[in-house]
Order: C-alpha cells, then structure tokens, then sequence
C-alpha cells in the first residue's frame, strides 16, 4: 500500500487491537509501513510487530505494559473500552478513560514532538461541551488512585450509565489537554466520536440500551458503520498529514451531529445528553 499518510518506519502503540476498530487500524497501519506494537487483555491476531497484555482497569498492569514499551513513540491510537454490563458503571470509566489516560501519559517522555495520539470517543459523547463543570473533578486529578476514588464516590454523575459518562469525559479531556500536549510538547491530541458501528462490542450496546435507541443515533447515511470505516479516519487524523489539527473532536457519525443540529433528525438531548 503506499504510503501517502508518513507512517512508514514509524512506531505506533494501538491498544484494543485485538478486534474491531483498534484491529483494522492495526492492520492498516501494518500495511502502510509502521511497526505496531499492540495492547489488549485478549489474544492479538493481527501481524503486528509485539503485541502486550494489558488490563486498563489495572494500574499495575498497565505499568507493566509500560515497561515492556521502550524506545521512541511517534502515534498512540487508543481504542480499547468497554460497553458497559455486566461492567459496572465505575469500570467502564476506569477502563474507557482513566486507564486510557494513565497508558496515554505513561507513553508521552517516549514521544518526541510532532508526534500524535488519537483516541476513540463515541458519539454518546455529543453534548459534552455542557457537562464541563460536572466532570471537572475528575479531569483535574493527577493519579490513576484518586480518579478511580472520584468517580466511585459519584455515581450521580452516571444516569445514563459508565459508557456516557466515560465519552463526555473523554471528549472534555481532548479539548483541554489538546492545549498542554500541543504547547508544551508539541503532541498533537485529538479523537474521533464514531456513530453506531457493526462491531462485537455491538449486541452489548443493543442488550443494554436497547436496539431502538441505539438505531435513533444512527445518521442520514442510513446504517452502522463497519470498523475499518472507523479505523481509517482515526489513521488520517493520526497521520503527519494532519499536523495543524490538534484538540479536535472529529464525528464519523454518518451525519447524524450535522442532522440533528439543524433540526432535519431527532436523536440526544444536547443540553441532557439524554435519549429523546
């Protein structure tokens, strides 16, 4: 494949890349030249470069991860997460955000400037920009330990469950912390908010929010995405292509944000980010 992204004799860490969106887009960037390093707590079957084991609901194992990581990084694509049950509320956000977070940072003195990390969001996240004051404790911790303790101390921040709240989050964390990484490192941090996608992660989603309200999030475009059209948007906004786009949340929703805003489909509730 050629290589008109720059990813050839890069070094990338892709975690969740055991399946789904994080498989693709290790396979993608197998083939476009880059050596993979990849993470998950399953077995990897992509042809990556090493593959690690890794629990992000465990600070230990991702320490651990983290050691067996050495030499330069130039892209973190953090994809790995959970749906929500049988998880409860406070793994899900553990494992969605904070120990996506704690791996994120972990990586960044291995990351010399110009390099990238994208993370998968969701667009359960919509709404986020309302929700800033509520989450702002748990964006200001420093530690792994108190994030966790904040949001088991708040499950009131949770009624429409961990998989939400984890996206808000992460959208929230993005735009802030977009602005350290890229002026005090020269990292650029951005994600994507993919709409309802065709992947195993899919019957969990439909068993617990129920096949109806996941297919109102489904936009104009008229179906769920398949992963790989996950995967490549999150390896072009990744890319050295993109170098002036940094703190950005980009939605590969099937336009469904666009339709929603203007009226044209109903959806979440901005101002609740609630089901309508």
């Amino acid at each position: 494949m050629d290589d008109v992204l720059g990813y050839e004799g890069k070094r990338v860490v892709v975690t969740g890349a055991a399946s789904g969106m994080a498989e693709q887009a290790a396979m993608i960037l197998t083939e476009l030249g880059a050596e993979v390093i990849a993470l998950d707590i399953k077995p990897v079957s992509a042809p990556v470069a090493a593959a690690i084991e890794v629990d992000l609901g465990d600070r230990a194992s991702i320490d651990a991860a983290l050691a067996a990581i050495d030499g330069g990084i130039d892209s973190v694509f953090s994809c790995a997460g959970l749906p929500g049950p049988p998880f409860t509320d406070a793994q899900v956000v553990t494992v969605n955000f904070i120990g996506a977070r704690h791996l994120i940072e972990g990586l960044l003195d291995q990351m010399p400037s110009g390099s990238s990390v994208g993370c998968i969001a969701s667009a359960a996240g919509i709404g986020w920009q309302q929700q800033i004051e509520m989450f702002a404790p748990l964006l200001a911790t420093t530690s792994f330990e108190d994030a966790v303790a904040w949001i088991e101390a708040h499950p009131e921040v949770m009624p429409w469950g961990g998989y939400v709240c984890s996206k808000v989050v992460l959208n929230q964390w993005v735009a802030s912390c977009g602005f350290d990484y890229i002026t005090e490192r020269g990292i650029r941090l951005n994600c994507i908010n993919p709409g309802p996608t065709d992947s195993a992660m899919m019957p969990q989603f439909q068993a617990f929010a129920g096949k109806e309200a996941i297919d109102a999030a489904i936009g104009p475009i008229g179906r769920y995405s398949e992963p790989v059209e996950q995967a490549w948007p999150i390896v072009c906004l990744n890319s050295p292509r993109m170098s002036y786009v940094s703190g950005e949340a980009f939605f590969t929703d099937g336009g469904f944000l666009g339709a929603m805003t203007m009226g044209r489909q109903k959806g979440f509730d901005l101002l609740d980010g609630g089901a309508l």
